[in-house]
């Protein structure tokens, strides 16, 4: 059966609109497949007993000139609702065997946003299509398009996965790209990005309107304490808009990385209010209040180990250093600003050398997310503030 599906695809694609040779003679600029980085970091370094394909020793991947080739491998993993399975290499040169698999797994509901899917293979048909208009391409971008305009939630949130989400999974979620990675493509859709000028309006016209929901939806959810607004939780009540813990190393709590990202795309509306120039100041004051000096964090020599999901011969640990440039945390307490850590017993601690080593490696504690933002891209977006409101 798998054999006959697999045959199936080959003469699909063969019987195309424009044919594969067509796009071989095209010579591609190539495309940025940074934003896959997460999932292929997942597939290729840690296990997952789950997975319907795994990384064989030494899998090679196409080059980023290779357009064609990733693009062919964005329809491969499609599956038949529009969306992406997570944790999967849209680089890998696969197997026979290997495409088989993916083939026969088309209608599982397995699609998350997790870890910048979806939104990332969307934006990158989109940007291929801007050099090749190969109608496969264009169907299976709209139908990514569609999927990620189904997920919103009525209060313009986005879960981390969909359809069907559970647990913790229903939240809504900018940690890991979700929200803000699928907003950030809607809204260049919206305003008529180059590589999006195919588009039709109406799906235009929706993009827009998701937009403007999710930017309501953020602002309802941003962390007041005492009376003053502060930054954002990874994930948030789809009720209440109150912060709620994740995975059972992720408390409910301010975090700056998720934070940073909210502020650059609220920064980026076209027109901005006051509240939304209150939120985004109010965000960047707390960012430069938790700010941490005087700290080293390093990864250092360790035996090594086996864990469930990878193997190391790295630890972490936190050292005294003057010299130091500031630093932040990845989560902080609501009402205190210290910093607080969790292995997996999701039991809130102070340090870092306190959760067991498989957290304290496996996690990205501390961080410099929101430097770049503080030094340069709020000093710039209040000057243009500044100068628009001094315009006649």
């Amino acid at each position: 059966m798998k054999v006959l599906l697999f045959t199936f695809f080959l003469l699909g694609l063969a019987g195309r609109g424009t044919s594969a040779s067509e796009a071989d003679a095209i010579n591609f600029t190539p495309i940025d497949t940074k934003p896959f980085g997460s999932c292929i970091q997942h597939w290729r370094k840690l296990r997952d007993p789950g997975r319907f394909i795994v990384t064989l020793p030494d899998q090679p991947s196409y080059e980023p000139t290779q357009v064609r080739e990733i693009a062919e491998n964005i329809l491969l993993f499609q599956r038949d609702n529009g969306g992406w399975p997570k944790d999967y290499d849209m680089t890998a040169i696969l197997t026979d065997d290997q495409r088989q698999q993916v083939i026969a797994t088309r209608l599982k509901q397995d699609t998350s946003f997790d870890n910048d899917n979806i939104h990332s293979q969307v934006e990158y048909l989109a940007k291929a299509l801007a050099q090749h208009p190969d109608p496969e391409w264009r169907d299976a971008c709209q139908r990514g398009f569609d999927f990620m305009l189904r997920a919103q939630y009525q209060n313009g949130g986005y879960p981390q996965r969909f359809p069907e989400p559970s647990g913790y999974s229903a939240h809504i979620t900018f940690n890991d790209g979700v929200m803000i990675g699928v907003l950030n493509v809607l809204m260049s859709a919206a305003e008529g990005a180059s590589h999006f000028d195919w588009l039709d309006d109406q799906r235009r016209q929706l993009a827009k309107q998701a937009v403007e929901k999710g930017v309501q939806c953020i602002l309802q959810c941003q962390i007041k304490v005492d009376g003053k607004l502060t930054g954002w939780c990874q994930q948030h009540d789809t009720v209440t808009f109150e912060p709620r813990p994740a995975r059972t190393f992720e408390l409910a709590s301010l975090c700056p990385q998720d934070t940073t990202e909210i502020v650059y795309f609220l920064m980026r509306q076209q027109s901005l209010d006051q509240r939304q120039i209150q939120a985004i100041d109010c965000a960047v004051s707390w960012l430069k209040a938790v700010q941490l000096n005087g700290i080293r964090v390093e990864k250092v020599a360790a035996p090594p180990e086996s864990f469930p999901g990878y193997d190391s011969d790295k630890d972490v640990v936190v050292t005294a250093d003057a010299g130091a440039k500031p630093i932040w945390a990845r989560h902080y307490e609501i009402g205190t600003n210290r910093p607080i850590f969790a292995g997996r017993d999701a039991v809130k601690r102070y340090s870092l050398a306190e959760i067991e080593r498989e957290r304290r490696a496996g996690t990205t504690w501390y961080g410099h997310w929101p430097k770049k933002l503080i030094d340069q891209g709020y000093p710039r977006f209040k000057l243009q503030v500044t100068n628009a409101q001094d315009s006649p």
